[in-house]
């Protein structure tokens, strides 16, 4: 049987559990009733008819709500910091927005009775409107400009142009849930959908005044995240608000047509690229404005101009941005956030000057990357091997069969083009710990609190357990997603893998010399030895040094009445951080056909090679780049969540109406590493990959489509019409 993931067989044949699907004694069910306005005041809600209904338990609104301590008042509001504090205001700031939680005995009447609340509304003015409202938004600066804008204004070579991206809505195949449990009046039990079960238990610990370790999170099992399970949702405060009040724990499940405006969304947003080169192609300086929507509530802003100041070596530059403010729900963190909205803007201007040049657009990128130190903050990189990335990806592409100019390769009515584009992401790395249980039979257990979203967190933990111990895979256990175990920070932003590998690296070790420690009272030669000495097998522990003595572990655990072993490790981010700055990196290239007809796009090719370190988990790893690139894919042709500006609703808040690939829509994506381990970064040498798979795949294929048909498109996404229009 090939190897597979460590929670392969849980997941497919449903022993793995997912938050909706715990069983809980004495439970009922709630579900959220949303407002039909986009802005105003509740005046009313009639719950009469919703409280005939057989099985409904009680019904919660403003007027009735239990009073969350750390929302009290409105200084405590804001002090929070939380979003929206449902319940606790009759202010409606979006269409949707959480007005009512009926719960009741049964999914089906609670689902009924919310069907029957009714509310009056004083109703405001509302604007849903990014595309008219930015340009009245004032930018301001951001980061530290470097040089004079003035000094380049007359370059030989100038590139402006105006980008926008819709907004786009993360939809992992599981929906957000939150299965709460009060155990006592301070002790709170849940079952979250979450990224960060340790994020999710110091946000309600605040918001309640109990401690930290009064509060449960388990999320073993999730089924994608994409960003979305980064923060804590209204949602999960209405069930635990709601357990609360009735005595009794509440599951409340949003449905699909909630999640998008419930669980967060990339802003629509608008980019402005002034780009400079001389003749020869070395880029002179850069200008890039960025806005994007955020709530009335909240300010989010997605940080879109952070790459421009990574990839490459602009001396003079300037990053201005802003935030649009609309009667819609927060956004948050989706997908390479930030990064990616800005790369597709910087590396389609890129492309635009290669044209303008007429040099090799991968060559010109060559010529400019900042290999050698990070132009923000002159620190050296501890590696970038983004030239290898680019090298490796136009052999896998055979980019030298494309044509320098556009409309070349002509089919009848296909026309054949070849794009490319990089990427870059800030490799972090946070404090997190972990802990190995031992039995007398061999098998050791890895414990972290970190959850594993799908990247293969849990088979990255269990490779990295074996090369260090030498204990065969099989015989190690992964344990993760619950807030008892070693705290762990959320998975998400590509930190993951960076910050748990320390943690287990230093657990294995720790494990090592415990048992060296039992072996030394039977053998001296186990005495004073370091971890790096020892070996271990399926059933005994031995020295590297010949002649070594082989001790079993029943007899480590008979000679010291042992019923387990149970060690720790912790690691962080240290010095090296002052040293050298760290980045994970990605060449993406892509080959298609259009449609002159149709407008039709075919991708026949992506191939996508990337910086990400050692490689602890390549099955994971690969699986994880492709995945990210048909994210990508989406982004650029598919992706976009319309609005209705008049009646201040969303338009098509379901799968059928809200569009993004499936396996048809995408080609087999090559994926290829560097595999150089970082020195510096980790005790691994493994730098993140979750976001670098997709910051750079939709600008790749939108310098394709111009390579192919002549037709520069700066709207995603880029659908039939555009092409045709």
């Amino acid at each position: 049987m090939p190897e597979g993931r460590v929670e392969g067989i849980a997941k497919v044949t449903g022993k793995g559990k997912y938050s909706a699907e715990y069983d809980v004694k004495d439970l009922c069910y709630g579900v959220l009733v949303g407002s039909t306005v986009p802005s105003g005041k509740i005046e009313s809600i009639n719950l009469e008819n919703a409280k005939q209904v057989l099985g409904v338990v009680d019904i919660i609104t403003h007027l009735n709500k239990e009073t969350v301590p750390g929302l009290a008042d409105e200084a405590k509001i804001k002090e929070s910091r939380f979003g929206l504090p449902v319940f606790h205001t009759d202010k409606i700031f979006f269409k949707g927005q959480p007005i009512a939680l009926v719960i009741a005995e049964t999914l089906e009447d609670a689902v009924y009775a919310a069907s029957l609340v009714e509310a009056k509304y004083k109703t405001d003015q509302f604007n849903v409107d990014f595309k008219k409202s930015h340009p009245e938004i004032p930018l301001k600066e951001e980061g530290k400009e470097r040089g004079d804008l003035n000094n380049w204004n007359n370059a030989s070579n100038i590139i402006e142009a105006e980008y926008t991206i819709k907004a786009e809505v993360h939809h992992p195949m599981e929906m957000h849930a939150t299965t709460a449990e009060w155990i006592s009046p301070d002790k709170l039990k849940l079952y979250d959908k979450t990224q960060g079960v340790n994020g999710v238990q110091k946000t309600f610990a605040k918001l309640f005044g109990i401690p930290e370790k009064n509060i449960e999170v388990i999320s073993e099992f999730v089924g994608g995240g994409f960003g979305s399970g980064l923060r804590v949702w209204p949602h999960a405060l209405a069930a635990v608000m709601a357990a609360k009040k009735v005595k009794r724990p509440v599951k409340l499940m949003l449905t699909r047509s909630q999640m998008f405006a419930g669980s967060g969304y990339r802003p629509a947003s608008w980019q402005k690229v002034k780009l400079g080169a001389d003749a020869n192609g070395k880029f002179t300086g850069i200008s890039h404005q960025a806005k994007n929507g955020t709530s009335k509530y909240e300010n989010f802003s997605e940080g879109i101009t952070r790459v421009t100041r990574l990839i490459y070596k602009f001396d003079n530059l300037k990053t201005e941005a802003a935030i649009v403010p609309l009667n819609l729900s927060t956004p948050t963190w989706m997908r390479g956030p930030g990064d990616c909205t800005g790369d597709f803007a910087i590396e389609s201007a890129i492309d635009e000057l290669s044209y303008k040049l007429n040099q090799d657009p991968l060559e010109l990128r060559l010529k400019n990357l900042a290999l050698e130190k990070n132009p923000e903050t002159g620190l050296p990189w501890s590696t970038n091997f983004l030239d290898e990335c680019l090298a490796k990806g136009a052999e896998m592409i055979n980019w030298k069969e494309r044509k320098s100019s556009p409309k070349q390769l002509v089919d009848g009515d296909w026309y054949t083009g070849y794009g490319m584009a990089v990427g870059m992401w800030n490799a972090g790395r946070a404090n997190a710990s972990a802990a190995i249980k031992m039995t007398k039979d061999g098998i050791i257990t890895v414990q972290t609190a970190m959850t594993d979203i799908g990247t293969g967190t849990g088979t990255g933990m269990q490779n990295i357990a074996s090369e260090i111990t030498g204990i065969p895979k099989s015989n190690i256990k992964i344990e993760l997603g619950n807030s008892n175990l070693p705290p762990a920070p959320s998975q998400g932003g590509s930190n993951g893998m960076s910050s748990v590998s320390g943690a287990v690296v230093e657990a294995s070790k720790a494990l090592k010399l415990k048992l060296a420690e039992y072996a030394a009272l039977q053998n001296s030669t186990y005495k004073n030895v370091t971890a790096d000495d020892i070996l271990l097998s399926d059933k005994d522990i031995y020295l590297k040094s010949a002649n070594s003595s082989f001790i079993s572990f029943s007899e480590i655990w008979e000679n010291n009445n042992l019923t387990e072993i149970i060690v720790d490790g912790s690691s962080g981010p240290g010095e090296e951080r002052k040293k050298f700055s760290f980045c994970s990196s990605a060449a993406h290239f892509c080959k298609l056909k259009v449609n002159i007809k149709t407008g039709k796009v075919k991708i026949e090719k992506m191939v996508c090679v990337a910086d990400g370190g050692k490689i602890v988990n390549d099955k994971a790893a690969a699986n994880q780049m492709s995945g990210a690139a048909v994210g990508g894919i989406g982004m650029a042709l598919m992706e976009e969540q319309t609005v209705d500006t008049k009646l201040g609703a969303l338009i098509g808040d379901d799968l059928a109406g809200y569009h993004f690939p499936v396996n048809a829509d995408a080609p087999i994506i090559q994926v290829g590493f560097i595999g150089k381990p970082d020195p510096n970064i980790n005790p691994t040498g493994a730098k993140g990959l979750g976001e670098v798979g997709i910051i750079g795949t939709a600008p790749a294929i939108a310098n394709a489509i111009f390579n192919a048909i002549g037709k520069r498109l700066r709207d995603l996404p880029i659908t039939p019409d555009k092409i045709l229009g």
